[in-house]
Formats: structure tokens, C-alpha cells, sequence
């Protein structure tokens, strides 16, 4: 479970967004990932994610931080107050808001390359939208991954590949 670390609430009002190709989730993401970047450079931490989602009719916009042993609430507020500054000089977001900046949490999905070199060699949990074979959970060592597809290993040596467009959720297996 990702430890949430501080969250503080804006309310901003936002510009025009008019004539953009990407959707205002994406164009939201994209500018905030923009901010967080240096900011988390500076402090040493990974920017794993941005994400801004509505859940319950509130509006959230979420960083996920990480480093070598483990983020602290204290890195996630360091980020979360300098990111927040530069929330308010850009004011970019029509909606209100809460944003949180945290940890990714052991259950993290694979979304972007660097996730996928990091998991090459370990076990994966996929899940796909549809069965195969009358199974919709599968888990493997991953082997191969392009843009399209990812590659399995499975126990009995045997190699699965998924497109990924199938694919409902893909992250680290990891036993309790």
C-alpha cells in the first residue's frame, strides 16, 4: 500500500485549453510531470508517476516519488511544498483539487520503459482484460517487452506474450 505523505488542498483556476489535441488529463499530467521533474532531481528521488483523476466528484493530482530504501514523509513534503509553490505560479488547472505527493507502494503497475528494464528478470503478476484459456491471471518471469507486447517465462518454462492493450493491470508479484 503506497504511504501517503502530505497532502494539501488548491484551489486554481485555469486557462484556456482550447485547440489542444491531448485531453486536459493528459495536457494536466504532462505540465506537472514538467514542474515535479527538477524538483525531484534536486532532492535525489525518482518521479515514478503524475496522475490526475476524479474520485468521489473530487479532483486529485497525484505524484508518486521513490529512491533507493524507501521515500519518508519528510521527502514527500519537501517535494509537496516545492511542488505546490510552483502549482500556484502556474496556476495551469481549471478545477479544484487535492494534491498529494507519496509513495508508489509494492503494488505498483509497470507503465513506463524504465519500469519495464527494472523488472527485467523478476517475477510479474498480469491480469488481461479477457481469459485465455479460461485464465485471466498469470504470473512469470518477465523475458521480453517491446512498446506493443511483453514476454513471460512461466514456471514450467514455457514463454507467454501479451499485447499489452490486453492487459487490465501488469506489476511485481510479491508474496506475503
Amino acid at each position: 500500500m503506497p504511504t501517503l505523505c502530505y497532502c494539501y488542498e488548491e484551489v486554481l483556476k485555469g486557462i484556456s485549453l482550447g485547440g489542444m489535441r491531448m485531453s486536459k488529463k493528459e495536457s494536466y499530467e504532462q505540465k506537472a510531470e514538467a514542474l515535479l521533474s527538477p524538483i525531484t532531481e534536486a532532492n535525489g528521488f525518482e518521479l515514478v508517476d503524475v496522475e490526475y483523476v476524479k474520485e468521489g466528484g473530487t479532483w486529485y493530482l497525484r505524484a508518486y516519488i521513490d529512491k533507493e530504501g524507501g521515500i519518508t514523509i519528510n521527502d514527500c513534503e519537501t517535494v509537496s511544498r516545492a511542488f505546490s509553490e510552483k502549482l500556484d505560479a502556474q496556476d495551469f488547472i481549471e478545477d479544484a483539487y487535492i494534491m498529494e505527493v507519496s509513495s508508489p507502494g509494492l503494488g505498483r503497475p509497470l507503465k513506463k520503459e524504465k519500469d519495464y528494464i527494472r523488472s527485467m528478470g523478476k517475477e510479474l503478476e498480469l491480469r488481461t482484460y479477457r481469459a485465455i484459456d479460461k485464465q485471466k491471471e498469470f504470473y512469470g518471469v518477465l523475458v521480453a517487452y517491446d512498446d506493443n507486447s511483453v514476454t513471460i517465462q512461466l514456471e514450467d518454462e514455457s514463454k507467454m506474450t501479451f499485447q499489452k492493450n490486453e492487459l487490465a493491470l501488469i506489476r511485481l508479484a510479491f508474496d506475503f
